[in-house]
Parts: structure tokens; sequence; C-alpha cells
């Protein structure tokens, strides 16, 4: 099915279930209980999940078919969403022609930082990104103001010309749509003390994830995917055969840009504001940790990775003190406040040291990330299912 082979559809197929019927995946328990916290399926967490999802995939692109560690994406990562704010300013609140831009911008700016990035590799080329990275971070607060609105950020504005959608203008502060459709628009369903929330900026951006996952897919699958292969194997014996590697590694970090561009372009799409702090160095480790937890060089790892992280960052870092004592008031009060005291530096505001602690465990432990996890317990399940049809079967007597 659309050029791809039974195993790739079938893993297409159960992305693309588990991105329809998130709202349900993701609220397990009834509003009313005491475990709702850590629902996950409202539609700002949902939308973040499919974004970085698509920001990882694209990195993934670079780092696990080249083995180029970039430090730097975050930079195409705001100048797709300054793109598409400017695109929302000028032109109109419609998100297709704002996302076009962030992608062809950010494709322009990474071919651009590429090229003279890849003159380097190893640690020399991941210092060179970082370097182009802070050097934008920089200039987005200072020389650059105008353009970026500095610290404030850049957001919209009631005198904003919006060329296209002047003449429909109400007086008040438009919101980013598609054809009409608000992306903020959303539906509940009520199923007892369940309430699940469907929304329209997240199925937009799940369906962009679908097809950016899809051509990743058809370029793992590519001979272009498999000369950057051959690339992160040994690139010293792919130049010994007289092919110049150079346009190959240089064609992969452009995708991979325009991958982070269009994650940005999303960004600014669900809310209108961009601001200099998605250009920080600490966006492009954090794309960099959801690679490697998920699986680096494998196609749905990255997502997984991304949806980890994030819940984390917004389920784990709400956990505070009383909740905590909540939890464990069936203990005595002295063992209650021992507890208590040892796992509350993990959670909260320490959400990041469970985040280190994690990821240590999975690059000792699981270098695959969670891929190797799920294939290893795969494995587990059919040992032991081969254990027992052969102890079922009985040997004939002699």
């Amino acid at each position: 099915m659309l050029g791809l082979g039974k195993k790739d559809t079938t893993l297409l197929l159960i992305v693309a279930a588990l991105v329809v019927f998130a709202p349900f995946i993701l609220n397990p328990f009834p509003g009313g209980s005491g475990m709702a916290q850590f629902n996950a399926g409202y539609p700002d967490l949902m939308q973040r999940f499919v974004i970085f999802g698509i920001f990882a995939i694209g990195f993934n692109i670079l780092f696990g078919l080249t083995g180029y560690l970039s430090f730097g994406h975050a930079a195409f990562l705001g100048v797709g969403s300054y793109s598409a704010v400017w695109m929302f300013k000028l032109l109109s609140m419609n998100v297709l022609p704002a996302i076009l831009l962030a992608v062809v911008f950010s494709g322009l700016f990474a071919l651009l930082i590429g090229y003279i990035s890849l003159r380097r590799s190893g640690i020399y080329f991941s210092i060179l990104t970082l370097a182009f990275a802070q050097m934008c971070y920089a200039l987005a607060y200072s020389v650059l103001t105008p353009i970026t609105g500095g610290e404030t950020g850049l957001q919209l504005a009631q005198d904003d010309p919006r060329i296209l959608d002047a003449a429909r203008d109400s007086g008040n502060l438009p919101v980013p749509g598609l054809f009409g459709l608000e992306m903020r628009s959303t539906a509940d369903l009520v199923l007892g003390d369940w309430v699940f929330t469907f929304s329209a900026g997240y199925y937009f951006c799940a369906v962009v994830m679908l097809i950016s996952f899809y051509m990743a897919i058809r370029i793992f699958r590519s001979p272009f995917g498999m000369m950057l292969r051959a690339i992160k194997s040994n690139q010293h014996r792919l130049n010994y055969t007289g092919l110049n590697a150079r346009p190959y590694t240089l064609a992969a970090f452009v995708i991979s840009g325009m991958y982070a561009g269009l994650a940005g372009g999303l960004m600014a799409s669900m809310d209108p504001l961009a601001g200099a702090e998605r250009m920080f160095w600490t966006a492009s480790g954090e794309v960099v940790l959801m690679t490697i937890l998920g699986g680096v060089g494998t196609l749905i790892g990255p997502v997984l990775g991304a949806g980890l992280i994030k819940y984390m960052e917004n389920i784990l870092s709400k956990i505070n003190g009383d909740i905590l004592h909540s939890w464990f008031a069936f203990l005595p009060d002295g063992l209650e406040d021992f507890i208590v005291t040892i796992v509350y530096p993990f959670i909260g505001k320490g959400w990041h040291l469970t985040l280190g602690l994690m990821f240590m465990a999975v690059v000792i432990f699981l270098p695959g990330g969670l891929v190797e996890a799920g294939q290893r317990i795969a494995r587990a399940v059919r040992g032991r299912r081969s254990d027992d049809r052969k102890s079922a079967t009985t040997e004939p007597a002699e």
C-alpha cells in the first residue's frame, strides 16, 4: 500500500490508529478519580506530542541515518515559527501558506548552515551547529529585534496588514484556521465520568505527522537512505570508492531542517507566538534525548521518545508534596514522611532528575531505546509460547 512493504504498511496503520484514538488512549482514568491527573488527553498536550514527534522524526533522518549529531536544530524550529507568524501578520491566518513558508525558509537556512558545518564531521560538526544556533538565538534577542520581537517575541497585532483577510476583519484579534475552521475549535464527548476532547488543531497536526512519518519511511527504504547508512557505517571507505558523500549528507541535513521548520510552523499555527527561546540550545538537546530514548535509527522510536519526554514535562512535573502525602496516607506518619522525602526530589520541579536517570539507564542497558525494549519483550513472549508448545507435545512410546 502506498509503495510500502507489508511490515512498513502495518507500522503506518498502527501509528495512524494510535493518533486517531489518542483522546481515548490518553484518558484511561475517570475525571473524578485520584488518578485523573495522569490523563494526557487534552488538546494542548496532544498537539505537543505530534509536533515534537515531527521534530524528532526529522532529526532522526540526519542523526539516525548518517550519524551526524547536530546540536543546532532548534535554530530551524525557531526559523519555522517566525516565518509562520510573519505569514499570519502579512498575508492570511490560513495555516497552509504559513506552514509552507516555514518549511521553505527553514530549508534554505539549513542549506546555508549545512554547507558550512558539513565541511567538518564528528564533534567539530556538532560544535559548529551549536555555535550557529546560539548565534541565531543571540541575534533574535538583540540585532534582529525588529523582525523577531526581541524578548517579548513576535506576536499578532490588530493593525497587521493580512492582505487576504482584510476584507473580513471583524475587529477582534484573529486566530489561525484552515479555510474557516479554527485550530482551537474543540468538541467534547461525555461518557459517564470520562470527558474526551477532540480538537481540530490536534487532528490537523496529526495528519501532518502521519504524512511526515510516511515520507520518513520512504526515505529510510530508498536508495538515498541506503547511501546515508553507508555514510554512517564507514564514510572513509565510501570515499575510497570514488563517491562524494557530501551532497548526500547536505541533502539529509536540509531535509532534517525542513522537518524542524515544519514543527516550528505547526507550533505557531496552534499558538501564533514565536520567541527566541525556541532557538536555545536546550531545545536542540531535547530532540537529541527524544531520539536516543526512543531508538536512534528506528522509525517509530523518535515519536515514542517525544511522547515520553513531553508527558513527563507536563504530567510528572505537576505532582507536588500534597499529592504524594495523599498517595502514602495509609502508611504510619513517620514512614509516610520518609517516603515522601525520598520521592519528592524526582517529581515536580525535579522531573529532570528522573529524566536523567532514565536516560542513563537506556544508554547503559537499552542502547536501542524504547524500541529495543519492546523487541526484547516480544522475543521473550514468543520464546515462552514456543516453550509451552514444546512441553505440550508428547513423545511417542518406543
